[in-house]
C-alpha cells in the first residue's frame, strides 16, 4: 500500500515525471565529444597493434636482417635522457636493448628485451605484454648483457649482470614471423609527464658490440627511425633527432618515441565513450531537483504529516519514495543510454574523429552504470532532502557533493592531484563506471577523468557513491523517526 501511494504521488505530479524525462533526453542529445587528449600534430596515421588496439610505435633501430634461427647477445652499459630526473638517472621509460620485428610497418609484431631508466630489466612484446625482469639501473659500474634468441616462431629474451650466467624473463610467440626479418639494438623514450600535459624526451643508450649467432647478413648495421610520422609519435626533445655512431667499444644509439599501447595523450584527435556520456552531467542535476522535490514539497506544504499519518512506520514511507525515485530514475537513465551510447558512436565514426575501442562488455557496463549511478544519486538526494528539509538548501548541497566534483574533475586544467582527489573520495568517484579505455602500468600518461581515466575501477567507485547514500538514508530514517511531521 505504501509503495503504492508513493507511485500514485509520484505519477500525479506532472513536473516530476517531466523532469525525469528530461534528464533522459539529457542524456540522449548532449553528447560533447572530446578532441583532447595530450597529443601532437606531428603526424597523421595512428598504428594499429595486432590485437587491433591503438599503439605508439616510435624508436630508432640499428638493424641487421636474420634468416631463419639465430641469436644476438649485446651488453648496455649506459643510459640517459634528455630529461632526467633529480639525480640524473633516466627517464624512468626510456628504453634500451634488443628487438625483432615482423616488419618495417609501425604497428607490426615484435619481441625486444630492454634497461629501462627506472623499471630493472623488461621484456616486452606485440604492444600490450610486458614480463619484469631483473631490477636495477644501468651505469658503466653495472652493465646488463641482454640476448633475443629466435627459434621459428618463438623468441626468448634472457638477462646477465655479468655475461656468464643467464636468467630467461620469457618466452613469446609471434605468429606468421617471415623466415626472414628484422633484429638489432632499438633506444626509445616516451613524453614526460610534466603538470597536466606530457613533453617530448630523448634518450642515449651506449652498447657494446653485438654477438651474432645464425644467418645474419653481411655488410654494416644500417639505422633508421620507425614510426617517424605516426600520430602517436611526439618526436625529439628539444630540436634534437635520432642516430647511431661507432664507438671503441660498440653503438652509441639516440632515440625517442616507445613500443607500448597508446593513451588518451598520445592521440591529437580522439574520443572515447565516456565523452559521449557528458549529458550525464546535466541530467544529474535535473534528477537531484526531483528527487529532493519528492520530500521536500510535503515539508513545505505540511503534507508530511497526513503521508506518515497514513503510513505508521516513517522507515517505511522513506522506503518506499526511494524505491519509487530509483525505480524509474534507472528505467529513464538505461532506455537513453542503450539507445544514445551506440547511435552517436556511429556517428561519431562517421564524420572521422578517431574512437579509441571499447569491448561489447565495457559499453554495456557504461550503460548500465550510469543509469545505476542516476538512481543512486537520486536516492541520496531523497535522504539529504530529508534530512535537510529545505529545497534550495538540499539542491545545493547534493549538487555540491556529487555533481560540482564531476564537472571539476572533467576540466582539463585542473591539477591531476585535484582530478584524481575528487574522483576518488567524493560521490562523483561513481563515473567509474563509464570508463572504457585502459591504463597501463608500463606507460606513464596523464592519466586524469577529464581523459577518461577515473582512480578507482568501475565497481569500487560506485561502492563509494553507495556508501555516501547509504549514510545518508541511516541518518534520514533516524531524524524521521525522532521529529515531529
Amino acid at each position: 500500500m505504501t509503495l503504492r501511494a508513493e507511485w500514485t504521488k509520484f505519477i500525479s505530479v506532472r513536473g516530476w515525471a517531466r523532469g525525469i524525462a528530461v534528464a533522459a533526453l539529457l542524456i540522449a542529445i548532449f553528447p560533447v565529444v572530446g578532441l583532447g587528449g595530450g597529443g601532437n600534430e606531428h603526424g597523421s596515421t595512428l598504428p594499429i597493434g595486432p590485437d587491433g588496439e591503438p599503439v605508439s610505435a616510435a624508436f630508432y633501430f640499428v638493424h641487421r636482417a636474420l634468416s631463419g634461427d639465430g641469436q644476438i647477445t649485446v651488453a648496455v652499459t649506459g643510459l640517459t635522457s634528455v630529461r632526467a630526473d633529480v639525480d640524473g638517472t633516466a627517464a624512468p621509460w626510456a628504453k634500451a636493448g634488443l628487438i625483432i620485428t615482423s616488419g618495417p610497418a609501425p604497428g607490426s609484431r615484435y619481441a625486444a628485451v630492454m634497461a629501462t631508466g627506472g623499471h630493472g630489466i623488461r621484456m616486452q612484446h606485440d604492444y600490450l605484454h610486458d614480463r619484469a625482469g631483473p631490477p636495477g639501473a644501468v651505469s658503466a659500474s653495472a652493465m646488463r648483457w641482454l640476448r633475443l634468441t629466435r627459434a621459428g616462431e618463438m623468441i626468448t629474451g634472457e638477462a646477465s649482470t655479468d655475461g656468464r650466467a643467464w636468467s630467461r624473463i620469457d618466452t613469446v610467440r609471434l605468429p606468421g614471423l617471415a623466415t626472414t626479418v628484422q633484429a638489432g639494438l632499438f633506444v626509445a623514450c616516451p613524453p614526460r609527464v610534466s603538470g597536466i600535459g606530457t613533453a617530448s624526451d630523448t634518450a642515449t643508450a651506449e652498447f657494446g658490440s653485438p654477438q651474432l649467432a645464425g644467418s645474419w647478413s653481411a655488410g654494416s648495421w644500417a639505422g633508421d627511425q620507425v614510426g617517424a610520422h605516426t600520430a602517436s609519435f611526439a618526436g625529439y626533445a628539444q630540436g634534437g633527432s635520432g642516430g647511431f655512431a661507432r664507438t671503441e667499444s660498440g653503438f652509441t644509439v639516440t632515440g625517442a618515441g616507445d613500443l607500448a599501447p597508446a593513451t588518451r595523450s598520445d592521440v591529437a584527435v580522439g574520443a572515447v565513450a565516456s565523452d559521449l556520456l557528458v549529458g550525464t552531467f546535466p541530467a544529474l542535476i535535473v534528477v537531484v531537483v526531483v528527487a529532493t522535490l519528492m520530500i521536500t514539497t510535503e515539508y513545505r506544504y505540511g503534507l508530511i504529516r497526513s503521508t506518515l499519518s497514513a503510513g505508521t512506520r516513517r522507515g517505511r514511507v522513506l522506503a518506499a519514495k526511494a524505491t519509487v525515485i530509483a525505480g524509474v530514475t534507472f528505467i529513464a537513465g538505461l532506455l537513453a543510454t542503450v539507445i544514445a551510447l551506440p547511435l552517436w558512436l556511429r556517428l561519431v565514426r562517421g564524420v572521422g574523429v578517431y574512437l579509441f575501442p571499447a569491448a561489447p562488455a565495457a559499453l554495456l557496463r557504461a550503460e548500465v552504470g550510469t543509469a545505476v549511478v542516476l538512481a543512486v544519486t537520486a536516492v541520496f538526494a531523497l535522504a539529504v532532502g530529508t534530512i535537510l528539509r529545505r529545497s534550495a538548501t538540499a539542491v545545493t548541497t547534493v549538487v555540491a557533493a556529487t555533481v560540482l566534483p564531476y564537472f571539476l574533475a572533467l576540466i582539463p586544467f585542473l591539477p591531476p592531484a585535484m582530478a584524481q582527489w575528487l574522483t576518488r573520495f567524493t560521490p562523483a568517484a561513481a563515473l567509474a563506471v563509464q570508463q572504457t579505455v585502459t591504463r597501463y602500468p608500463q606507460v606513464d600518461s596523464v592519466y586524469t577523468p577529464a581523459n577518461g581515466y577515473y582512480p578507482l575501477p568501475p565497481w569500487a567507485g560506485l561502492a563509494v557513491l553507495c556508501g555516501y547514500t547509504t549514510l545518508a538514508l541511516a541518518i534520514a530514517v533516524l531524524l524521521l523517526r525522532r521529529r515531529d511531521a
